[in-house]
């Protein structure tokens, strides 16, 4: 059985969904509430589609999740290159992912909520509502492009593999912008890559 690219939800719109990112980045750094507002809406859905299949537990999914979009609220102006927002967002992912890995042993750390995060007597804007999210139907979503067998064979993936998977074949970053995230080469990226595909394929070979 050969295992055929995996396939981004909507490819065609990497480049137009990047553009719209830079542009909300960059009205949201300038103190445009609504486009904060926007940007976070948009950094939810992302953040918790990644989170859930890199970290592997829908409730840490949850807690980082909330955690990428309050560093999203609170460091947005500090963000050198709009365009890249995705690769900066996906790192956070990624970093919060390992702290909840290591921290599965032991009492799990407390992480601020956005309202509690943004308020503050200094004169810090006020919090910034985001519309509350469903996880069936976000579930639901995740589905409609992971089928199930494929989500098995990902679980079996080690942590880093998978996570290569995810942002090359199914984000649909670039090489450049997966060895960004990670923290590795571009030919890192690559033989991972592959030997990720071959451990699918074994691993559907299974299911």
């Amino acid at each position: 059985m050969s295992v055929t690219k995996l396939e981004n939800p909507n490819p065609s719109a990497s480049e137009t969904d990047r553009a719209g990112y830079a542009r909300l980045v960059t009205a949201a750094a300038g103190g445009d509430r609504d486009a904060m507002e926007r940007l976070l809406m948009r950094a939810q859905e992302v953040a918790y589609r990644f989170s859930l299949l890199v970290c592997g537990h829908p409730q840490d999914a949850e807690d980082v999740m909330q955690d990428a979009l309050l560093k999203t609220y609170r460091y947005v102006s500090r963000i050198k290159e709009p365009e890249a927002f995705r690769t900066w967002l996906y790192t956070t992912v990624q970093n919060a992912c390992r702290m909840k890995r290591r921290r599965h042993v032991g009492e799990p750390a407390h992480l601020t909520s956005i309202e509690q995060g943004a308020t503050g007597g200094d004169g810090e804007p006020g919090p910034v509502e985001v519309e509350g999210h469903s996880r069936p139907a976000d579930q639901l979503l995740i589905d409609s492009w992971v089928s199930g067998r494929l989500r098995q064979a990902l679980k079996a993936l080690p942590p880093s593999y998978r996570m290569i998977v995810v942002l090359r074949e199914m984000e649909g970053l670039s090489t450049r912008e997966v060895a960004n995230v990670a923290g590795i080469s571009e030919a890192n990226v690559k033989t991972r890559l592959h030997r990720a595909r071959v451990m699918l394929r074994h691993a559907m070979e299974g299911v």
